[in-house]
């Protein structure tokens, strides 16, 4: 009897409670987690057939320009060979983090690496830094403070081409240590001033790697103007460098520059169906851009060595679709090396330039190519065409221009990338 009292009263309280509203849960706010990482890269593999010789980096996986004839005992051109390879060393992996505010700025960083090495020798396949920011972002102010894109490098125009070199020789490439400011104008209208040094991108000189960036106590300098609409962008800047090679040259303290200015436009239209892009650039010294040129060495007896920049003009168009499966791509590019301003045939001479193989130098390289890319979620796969000519000539060394006996030379490049994003 004390059971079934027991069990009546249990059962009373159950439909009770069950037939009350329940007590709702507690609702998730919609505000932003204080801190969140997440990763990102891709895996990629690219096949690379050449029908010549080229200047290169990275076993073949990033081409400038065909290399010039040079005859054997029996006439025959040495750089008339093809070559092939399969790569998968731009693969990429990077960090994303973003933490509370400071001083009222939304905070963000960012990490990134591939496995591309530094230098051609025995860093091949190794981990290289990319990109290692950090972001302070007010409502119309932003600071960039760690090493990402140089400042002439616009991330959103670029070329699309399948190729590694992102069009490298006609677009400027490359990452720097830097402090940059932008500042919104308007909600289209943005100015930007950037000071960087050159690490892993640097001029040659007669001193090591970095030391001329390290020597100028001035780092490179960098304005531009950015008008960023809902289909379009436009912007023009200028930049002005001065390293320093040496220190002491011979024998002598020395505290000489090289000094430079350049000057940047670029633009982009796009829309559901279509993407066009546009690019140019003319100036002293922008061998560190991965792109012709450098600046020259002369030294007159009992004095110390002086320098003067080498002028280099580039320009480039991509056309693209935008389709979301399948979009063909054609880009085409120019580049000419216009030398240094200095004649004096007395001197002597020595050039740190981009584009000199032994007595002969570059005058012009252009590229067009074609490609098409089906991709199918966060895969992508893209076959691409690619003829790049340079015009060689003898060197004058006295303004690292080419003169005389002037030869064309082509490589034609076939390859395929396939690549998975995540």
């Amino acid at each position: 009897m004390k059971k079934a009292c027991l069990l009546f009263f249990v059962g009373i309280a159950y439909f009770q409670g069950y037939s009350q509203t329940p007590t709702p849960l507690p609702t998730q706010t919609n505000t932003e987690k204080e801190w969140d990482i997440s990763l990102y890269g891709f895996a990629r593999t690219d096949f690379i057939w050449d029908s010549r010789k080229s200047a290169f980096t990275r076993e073949g996986q990033l081409n400038l320009y065909p290399l010039d004839v040079i005859l054997d005992a029996n006439g025959k051109d040495i750089n008339d060979a093809p070559q092939s390879n399969f790569l998968s060393i731009t693969s990429r992996l990077g960090v994303k983090a973003k933490g509370p505010n400071v001083w009222g700025a939304k905070t963000s960083s960012v990490i990134e690496g591939d496995f591309y090495g530094n230098v051609e020798g025995g860093t091949i396949g190794l981990l290289r830094l990319r990109h290692a920011y950090i972001n302070l972002e007010w409502s119309k102010t932003a600071v960039t403070i760690g090493q990402t894109w140089y400042p002439q490098f616009i991330p959103e125009v670029f070329p699309g081409v399948a190729n590694f070199n992102t069009g490298i020789l006609f677009n400027p490439f490359g990452w720097a240590t830097q402090a940059k400011i932008k500042q919104m104008l308007t909600t289209e209208f943005s100015v930007t001033f950037t000071a960087y040094k050159e690490r892993e991108f640097t001029v040659p000189g007669p001193g090591t790697q970095n030391s001329a960036s390290i020597n100028s106590v001035l780092p490179s300098l960098n304005g531009q103007i950015q008008y960023k609409g809902n289909n379009s962008i436009l912007g023009l800047g200028i930049e002005y460098k001065s390293l320093q090679p040496l220190t002491v040259s011979n024998n002598l303290v020395t505290t000489e520059k090289a000094n430079s200015t350049s000057f940047f436009g670029y633009g982009k239209y796009s829309n559901e169906k279509f993407s066009i892009k546009a690019y140019g650039i003319s100036g002293g010294n922008l061998n560190s851009l991965v792109m012709l040129g450098g600046y020259t060495g002369k030294t007159i007896a009992g004095q110390v060595e002086t320098y003067n920049p080498t002028k280099t003009t580039a320009v480039w168009i991509d056309l693209a679709s935008n389709g979301k499966a399948i979009a063909p791509g054609l880009f085409f590019g120019y580049t000419k090396n216009n030398g240094s301003k200095d004649d004096n045939t007395t001197a002597t001479f020595v050039n740190y330039v981009r584009g000199i193989s032994g007595n002969r130098i570059v005058d012009i390289v252009w590229r067009v190519s074609g490609r098409v890319d089906f991709k199918k979620n966060k895969f992508r796969v893209t076959p691409e065409l690619e003829y790049t000519d340079a015009t060689w000539g003898d060197l004058n060394k006295s303004n690292a221009t080419a003169g005389a006996n002037k030869t064309a030379v082509g490589n034609f490049r076939t390859m395929i990338s396939c690549a998975y994003s995540f």
